[in-house]
């Protein structure tokens, strides 16, 4: 069996209101693929080095395939425009 994958958003908000419909839109999205959200947080204390965002999601997936099946999807997809103009986002997949 595949470890699990955790798609990582560093997100930088620029339209809060455009940003809470975006997100209040994507679970419909995520449970087909078996994900949930492990995480959603604002940027607390930088540590160490630099942080440009200001928000992190986690979101944790049964396995790779389901991750960019997640992704790749036709519901989620329909979502990019409102994502787009709401924040920027970096999306990173690992394999847990």
């Amino acid at each position: 069996m595949d470890a699990c994958a955790y798609v990582v958003g560093n997100i930088t908000v620029r339209n809060p209101d455009r940003w809470a419909e975006y997100r209040a839109q994507v679970p419909a999205t995520l449970a087909p693929w078996r994900a949930e959200i492990v995480m959603r947080a604002g940027a607390a204390q930088v540590l160490s080095g630099t942080h440009a965002h200001t928000d992190i999601v986690v979101l944790r997936f049964p396995d790779i395939a389901a991750a960019q099946g997640w992704f790749n999807s036709p519901a989620y997809q329909a979502l990019l425009p409102l994502r787009n103009e709401a924040a920027a986002v970096d999306l990173v997949c690992y394999q847990g």
